[in-house]
């Protein structure tokens, strides 16, 4: 029998959502999880509901909102678990969804990140944006997913069923082994939110360990109910965060070269932005931008902590761009580019 694994649910205010999926997360997980609800210092009645309706939930009480990251590095280091889920709170968990994510640790010893399957909880049929069946990026740091290309969502017809190494595994049910999550350090908790996932999982890559999918396993995520998609504070993370993942992850070179390939290619994002009249969003992008100069004396002395490898070393890259695949070359679904 494998042993139990954590599952540890983050939490900031959030008891709408746990009224609504705790329950089904802890019959689902009953048979080999621990849940946990990991509490970033709400002030709603988060943890009286969860107290009260679901005993058996055990809770761990932050004094302050660290964020995922800060919240979840703090949780972590008090799990006696070996493996660990990173669960939202919006998630929609199915019956013995544990059972595949514990054989696959079992049977890769060097397997340090996992994600299950993730459909849209508003349209079962669908992938859902954050995370699919698995996370890619390309030669310029763009993140995508196996049925998933930036706003085209595949329907699940079975066509990424398959385990498979990738190159990041969603933050939204991210299960991670605590051996390597404390070999990389955890999370970075600049990062806060956003990104930290593709993070934590490049650092992990560069150390030895694989990232992967397994779909056997599947799960249905909201989405957008802690920071909603059309957010300008969510654009303004995922712009800054991407460049600073860049900078601590890649040989200094390479690093340079797509970070000016990204101040050009952001430009013309914000050129689409003002086109659409989203102004917030322009400032977005240009706070964005000013934050990551802003922060580079603790991202250089980051950067110095950290071993870089070039992308070509990575699993789970796309050689081309991108941009130019699916906009000029209108390749809308992930079996177009691999």
């Amino acid at each position: 029998m494998p042993k139990k694994i954590a599952v540890a649910i983050l939490n900031w205010n959030g008891k709408a959502l746990l009224e609504r999926f705790l329950g089904k997360v802890v019959k689902d997980s009953a048979e080999l999880g621990q849940v946990y609800l990991v509490d970033n210092a709400s002030s709603d009645d988060s943890i009286n509901y969860s107290q009260s309706e679901h005993p058996e939930v055990k809770i761990i009480a932050l004094d302050d909102n660290y964020g995922y990251a800060g919240g979840y590095n703090r949780a972590l280091a008090q799990l006696e678990e070996e493996i660990v889920v990173l669960l939202n709170s919006d998630i929609e968990t199915t019956a013995q969804w544990l059972e595949p994510i514990a054989q696959a640790f079992e049977s890769h010893p060097r397997l340090g990140a996992l994600q299950p399957k993730i459909l849209d909880l508003k349209d079962r049929t669908k992938f859902e944006y954050a995370g699919a069946s698995g996370g890619y990026i390309d030669k310029l740091g763009y993140p995508f997913c196996r049925g998933r290309v930036f706003d085209s969502l595949e329907t699940d017809e079975g066509q990424y069923d398959d385990f498979q190494n990738c190159f990041w595994a969603t933050g939204a049910c991210l299960v991670v082994r605590k051996t390597a999550f404390a070999e990389v350090k955890g999370l970075y908790e600049v990062l806060f939110a956003h990104m930290e996932e593709i993070d934590l999982c490049w650092k992990m890559q560069i150390q030895g360990w694989e990232v992967a999918v397994e779909p056997a396993s599947t799960v249905y995520h909201l989405g957008g109910a802690t920071l909603d998609a059309a957010s300008p504070r969510k654009t303004f993370l995922n712009f800054r965060n991407n460049l600073i993942i860049l900078f601590l992850n890649l040989p200094h070179f390479e690093a340079m070269r797509i970070i000016f390939s990204r101040l050009i290619l952001d430009g013309i994002a914000g050129l689409r932005f003002l086109s659409q009249g989203k102004i917030a969003f322009i400032w977005a992008i240009l706070k964005a931008h000013f934050a990551f100069y802003g922060l580079f004396q603790k991202l250089y002395a980051e950067r110095l902590k950290r071993s870089q490898k070039p992308f070509s070393a990575m699993t789970g890259r796309y050689p081309k761009s991108l941009l130019w695949s699916y906009f000029a070359q209108k390749k809308q679904k992930f079996s177009n580019f691999f």
